[in-house]
């Protein structure tokens, strides 16, 4: 399963409903990320990449790869080196270029909650709240990240 074929299935589902289990484990053995806002206050990770952050009026984040240098402070002046693969939040104006995503709170762009933005290589798909467009949520595959974790799904 590929990236596209994974956002087609996501395409159109209820918030609060956006992956079953069996979809999240076929997810994470092709190494496939999907991301999405929930609430009004978290962006949610599924697949390969299991976790939430806090993006209370949107966020600026980073999918740190193994020994990827991060920044653990507000100032950014100290780092430290990922040990797995998982989501950092960073200020809009971060030093930090590679693997870069926004969440963008209440989007001028789209009637919608959330929006999940990137540079790199993803595909789209809509959630919906009760007949409402909800949030538009991208599915990325863990070899588009820089440096491309070395197969990552078998280690996670």
């Amino acid at each position: 399963m590929n990236k596209e074929e994974l956002a087609k299935m996501l395409h159109g589902r209820q918030y609060r409903d956006e992956m079953e289990p069996n979809e999240e484990q076929l997810a994470k053995e092709n190494g496939l990320i999907v991301i999405f806002g929930a609430s009004d206050d978290l962006v949610e990770f599924r697949g390969l990449l299991y976790d939430e952050i806090d993006a209370y009026e949107g966020t600026h984040f980073i999918i740190a790869v193994p020994d990827d240098e991060i920044p653990v402070d507000e100032d950014e002046e100290t780092f430290r080196r990922a040990k797995n693969l998982e989501a950092v939040p960073i200020r809009e104006e971060s030093v930090v270029k590679k693997n870069r995503f926004e969440a963008e709170w209440s989007p001028m762009q789209l009637d919608a909650s959330w929006l999940i933005k990137t540079k790199l290589p993803h595909a789209i798909f809509d959630i919906w709240d009760d007949g409402s467009f909800y949030c538009r949520g991208i599915v990325i595959d863990s070899k588009d990240l820089y440096p491309s974790p070395k197969s990552l799904s078998n280690e996670l």
